[in-house]
């Protein structure tokens, strides 16, 4: 513990990298504020039927990369998951289409077409996405007899239109913000925007499992939840093990002689 203490006394004694990790500290807090805004029109005291369903299955797993925007109805719903769709059909078309692996060898300058390419993909992705979600918010909001919908007001068109407008904007506005970790800050932005969006909702998810064990009719709560605590131990050590593990292989060169 002593050397963990002495370590972060350490880094922040540098400037160059205690400006990168406050200015990745500062994009990570607009990340998790803009996940709380919700969609212009959407009444946010009726979102508790969106958040209950937002709470298992393939919703759950979309709500959980979007760090519980995609509950919230929020302008970052769809998160960064179509960038990360985007990025891989472009990896799939670089086996099978000559053109994106011409572009794949051409170094920097093919790089960047490709990264062009996958923004207006993602844009496109979007585009498509964003009708679905917004039908999925229709669906779960409350009704009521006199209004069409009476969690959002004005459901028409000009609604439809600027809600798919403000999706495309919030998933673009988060992959600038990973794109400036990347360059400004502590490197690897989306990665850290995926691991944000997962871990955002692991204090509650906790919590939440605790309650439940400890309020459970049947008995033996407290020896499920220790197994599951060393369950979930295990699993870190695992996947440290798989990161830092590094086999050293000899290698053994024929013996050269030079001049005489």
């Amino acid at each position: 513990m002593k050397r963990l203490i002495e370590t972060i006394r350490n880094i922040f004694k540098i400037e160059e990298l205690r400006k990168r990790i406050l200015y990745t500290i500062l994009i990570i807090l607009i990340y998790r504020f803009g996940s709380f805004v919700v969609i212009p029109g959407i009444d946010p005291t009726q979102l508790s039927a969106l958040q209950n369903s937002s709470d298992s299955g393939l919703l759950g797993l979309l709500n959980m990369f979007s760090g519980g925007a995609f509950g919230n109805a929020s302008v970052f719903a769809l998160g960064i998951m179509p960038y990360i769709t985007a990025s891989i059909i472009i990896q799939l078309l670089g086996m099978a289409v000559p053109y994106f692996q011409r572009l794949q060898k051409e170094g920097e300058s093919g790089r960047k077409k490709l990264n062009q390419i996958m923004r207006y993909l993602t844009v496109a992705i979007v585009v498509i996405q964003a009708p679905g979600y917004i039908k999925n918010v229709l669906v779960q909001m409350p009704k009521a007899a006199v209004t069409p919908f009476d969690g959002i007001h004005d459901p028409g068109v000009f609604f439809w239109i600027s809600t798919v407008i403000l999706l495309v904007a919030g998933t673009l506005f988060i992959m600038w913000l990973g794109e400036k970790i990347t360059d400004k800050g502590i490197g690897n932005g989306i990665s850290l925007i995926i691991m944000i969006g997962i871990i955002a909702r692991l204090p509650q998810s906790f919590f939440q499992e605790v309650s439940s064990r400890f309020t459970a009719i049947s008995g033996g709560g407290l020896v499920m939840f220790i197994i599951e605590i060393l369950i979930l131990y295990a699993v870190v050590c695992a996947a440290i093990l798989l990161v830092q593990g590094v086999r050293k292989v000899p290698v053994q060169y024929a013996k050269r002689l030079v001049g005489n």
